[in-house]
């Protein structure tokens, strides 16, 4: 079992300890905070069990129905487990609200500071362990994991603040208003992972500093006239490119073929712990407006 699939079962096992602590709790004591946390440690749970699913069908090689194989299937993960983080963010919001009109009442207050703190340190040691898996491993789902487990840290904190406020002053109103703050943080934090899940799924092309460092590596091959048509994606831990590199034609297809494999590695010494898929087609001459005019052919005959 790699190392991935290792990480999703540990957080699952813990969003599973966390539900059953926190739901007691948030029952019995009625803090609208706690409650939510409870909320969205179910929804850890079961994003948890998803992720596990994902990575074990992205880690299967390519064949002759996926020829790239299946690595773009952590992005999908990260696409719908950013959504069901953004919808706890809207009813965590709507939760909060509705307790601050009605004026509910917490009690068992001292109880829920130690669950809360308890849960606090479990999150910290996971977002820990998973921000190294995804470190070595270069996940996106362990990334988003880490994220989701992060944004915990930060509401378990502040919910740990809040009960101590109601604790020592009976001001029951901060309870909502650490709620509708937590919502809005998890929400602002489902859109950058669901962006990034969005980007690798309309193939976005790499990093802008990645492939600048590309351009600079083609540029400086003496060898190299020019070059056209450079693409980039990425696909769950694979970077793919492509390009037309324009050589002499007089030149030997050994030496231009040496020259090749000379950009090839530079590129690949870019990201050494990632994989690199690279495509480069070899041109005696710039055919790039031809291939221009053949692509708008069919839209001026349209």
């Amino acid at each position: 079992m790699t190392l991935a699939r290792k990480a999703t079962l540990v957080s699952t096992a813990t969003a599973t300890l966390l539900v059953f602590i926190k739901l007691a709790v948030g029952f019995v004591s009625g803090s609208v905070a706690v409650l939510a946390s409870a909320i969205d440690s179910v929804l850890d749970l079961i994003v948890s069990a998803f992720n596990y699913f994902a990575i074990r069908k992205s880690e299967a090689p390519p064949d002759e129905l996926f020829n790239y194989g299946r690595g773009k299937i952590e992005a999908l993960a990260a696409v719908i487990e950013g959504t069901i983080i953004a919808i706890s963010g809207v009813f965590i919001f709507y939760s909060a609200i509705k307790k601050a009109y009605e004026g509910t009442v917490m009690t068992h207050v001292d109880t829920s500071v130690l669950v809360m703190l308890a849960s606090l340190c479990i999150t910290v040691a996971l977002v820990l362990f998973l921000r190294h898996v995804a470190r070595k491993t270069g996940s996106l789902v362990i990334k988003s994991d880490a994220l989701h487990y992060q944004t915990d840290v930060f509401s378990n904190g502040a919910i740990l603040f809040s009960l101590g406020v109601v604790y020592f002053t009976e001001f029951e109103l901060i309870d909502s208003i650490v709620g509708v703050g937590i919502a809005l943080y998890i929400i602002h934090s489902a859109y950058g992972l669901v962006k990034e899940g969005v980007y690798i799924l309309l193939d976005a092309a790499l990093e802008e500093e990645v492939v600048g460092r590309i351009v600079h590596i083609i540029e400086e091959e003496k060898d190299v006239s020019s070059f056209h048509n450079l693409k980039t994606r990425r696909s769950a831990h694979t970077n793919y490119v492509d390009v037309h590199l324009v050589f002499n034609a007089k030149m030997s297809l050994l030496q231009a073929h040496s020259a090749t494999d000379n950009i090839e590695a530079k590129i690949r010494a870019i990201k050494e712990d990632e994989v690199w898929d690279m495509n480069i087609h070899l041109d005696p001459y710039d055919d790039s407006k031809e291939e221009e005019a053949l692509r708008d052919a069919p839209l001026a005959q349209q």
